[in-house]
């Protein structure tokens, strides 16, 4: 009985080995042989279309490297398990996406495949691009595809073993990834759908405002309920405006207001943020944003959680804040924490100032605030790092202030949190 337990074992060994490092071979349909036509793709009023939904999805961000062609790939994106170059995503024939086939490319968009079968790295959002509709990925790939030519070669993955073999994925899909296009909900309004879709899918909103664990997988119950980027050491807050959410009390202008100039009444974009507002949403509808708005303040309240308390007498460390603020932030944001509208965002109540970790105000505090430069907001006021005027001391305790002070009940912030960001590289 035993040495049939143990040859079963190797089988299944044996048919798990077999199945992680066999890549199920697909063959590429050639544009020649593709269903969509020459002339659908060079339809200019689809290619319209699909700028603007590039535009939406914030394609250009990662598909483009500092001082690089648009769309010509070469951004090394940053993760737990090593670097992954963006591809280039024009239509060069042999760099980028020139023999590319619609068939292709709805297959990575919408299952996280590529054009031979081999299964693409999650850094490429197709958990959340999944969503998108057939007639929207036809009409981004013909704006891809109207795009000039330039010829630059992939980079190599930065990723060591077992994370370069692609079918170790197998395992990662299994738990993470659901594929398939969103399906409108009846009992909600046109608005609500068009914002769930927007969100869920081509805004990928979920890819940055959910907790990860330590598969790198999204844990969306509940949705949007804020987490730490990987590898970025920004914190992207919960985003319900609900009691005890991340944005409780904003409006939907408020919403509007941010995502068109990267400022509202209730906080400013930084850091990831301050990127996605000037490289997308500022060029969004006025409906598309109003959509958005009105999805993000369905999202349910949050479970209240319990002050913070600390064995520690906390008094010194407010008080040596408190000095602080009074010298180098009450000019601008005020005594009472509520800066000056249009100009200097409020502390009191900010999301990004109360977020569990502490780390977007300590980066802030350290490296300047610099919001994005938007139609809306032309020359917008930024924030000078503090580095090299205030010690890791300094630091933590003016971030404790703030985050303790006025309506904030936040957790306070430590020396050792300064010394850990200190050198937190920009990008």
């Amino acid at each position: 009985m035993k040495r049939v337990i143990a040859i079963v074992i190797v089988l299944l060994l044996a048919v798990g080995g077999w199945s992680l490092f066999h890549t199920q071979a697909r063959q590429p349909v050639s544009p020649s042989a593709s269903q969509v036509t020459e002339a659908t793709l060079k339809d200019p009023a689809l290619i319209a279309k699909g700028e603007y939904l590039a535009t939406v999805g914030d394609c250009a961000s990662c598909h483009t490297e500092r001082g690089g062609v648009r769309y010509a790939g070469g951004r090394v994106l940053p993760t737990p398990f090593g670097n992954i170059p963006a591809p280039n995503i024009t239509p060069d024939r042999e760099t980028g996406l020139g023999g590319w086939s619609f068939e292709d490319f709805w297959q990575a968009l919408h299952s996280g495949m590529g054009r031979h079968g081999e299964l693409l790295y999650p850094v490429f959002s197709y958990t959340s691009f999944t969503k998108v509709t057939r007639d929207d990925a036809l009409a981004i790939f013909a704006y891809l595809q109207s795009l000039p030519a330039t010829n630059q070669a992939a980079k190599p993955l930065g990723l060591g073993f077992p994370y370069s073999v692609r079918n170790s994925l197998k395992a990662w899909r299994a738990l993470y990834f659901q594929e398939g296009e969103y399906q409108p909900d009846a009992s909600k309004s046109d608005d609500w759908n068009r914002g769930a879709y927007l969100v869920q899918g081509l805004g990928h909103c979920n890819e940055c405002h959910a907790p990860r664990d330590s598969f790198g997988g999204s844990q969306n119950k509940p949705s949007l309920a804020g987490g730490q980027i990987p590898s970025q050491n920004w914190y992207a807050p919960d985003l319900s405006t609900q009691a005890n959410g991340g944005l409780q009390g904003w409006s939907e202008q408020d919403i509007v207001d941010l995502l068109r100039t990267g400022q509202s009444a209730r906080g400013t974009a930084f850091g990831p943020m301050a990127e996605v507002v000037q490289q997308s949403t500022q060029h969004m509808r006025d409906e598309d944003l109003r959509a958005i708005a009105v999805y993000l303040q369905s999202l349910p309240p949050r479970v209240a959680v319990a002050e913070p308390t600390s064995p520690l007498d906390t008094r010194p460390i407010l008080a040596q804040g408190a000095k602080v603020y009074a010298e180098r932030c009450a000019d601008c944001h005020g005594k009472d924490g509520n800066g000056v509208a249009g100009i200097y965002p409020p502390l009191n109540g900010n999301s990004s100032v109360n977020e569990p970790s502490g780390i977007n105000a300590i980066r802030v505090v350290l490296l300047g605030g610099f919001p994005p430069v938007t139609k809306g907001n032309p020359r917008p006021y930024s924030m000078p790092p503090f580095a090299q005027q205030l010690s890791d001391s300094d630091v933590a305790a003016v971030v404790t202030y703030i985050r303790q002070s006025w309506s904030n009940h936040a957790s306070l912030v430590m020396e050792r949190d300064v010394i850990k960001n200190r050198h937190t590289p920009i990008d």
